[in-house]
C-alpha cells in the first residue's frame, strides 16, 4: 500500500476509535458506590451508569458478586437495601 494510503487509513481507525470511546463515555453521566452486607459479609464497589437508578444498580451488582454462590444468592443479595450509597454527576 503506497504512504497516503496508510496514513488515511490510520486517521479513519484513530477517527472511529475516538467516536467509539466518546459515545461510550458520554453516556456515562452518574457514578455510585454502594456497600452491600449478605451473609455475615461485607463488599463495597462503583459503577457508573446514565442514570443514578442505573449505577446504582450496577454498583449493587458488583458488589455482591464476590459474596454470593449461585443464581438465588445472588437474586437475595440484588434485593437487600444497600449499607450506603453515594452518588455523584460526572
Amino acid at each position: 500500500m503506497a504512504r497516503p494510503g496508510k496514513l488515511l487509513t490510520l486517521l479513519a481507525v484513530l477517527a472511529f476509535a475516538g467516536l467509539l470511546l466518546y459515545s461510550t463515555l458520554s453516556s456515562q453521566r452518574v457514578e455510585c458506590t454502594v456497600t452491600v452486607a449478605f451473609d455475615n459479609a461485607q463488599n463495597t464497589a462503583t459503577a457508573s451508569g446514565a442514570s443514578e437508578a442505573d449505577a446504582s444498580r450496577e454498583a449493587q451488582t458488583t458488589a455482591c458478586g464476590p459474596l454470593v454462590q449461585g443464581m438465588n444468592e445472588s437474586i437475595a443479595c440484588g434485593r437487600i437495601p444497600p449499607i450506603s450509597r453515594q452518588c455523584r454527576t460526572l
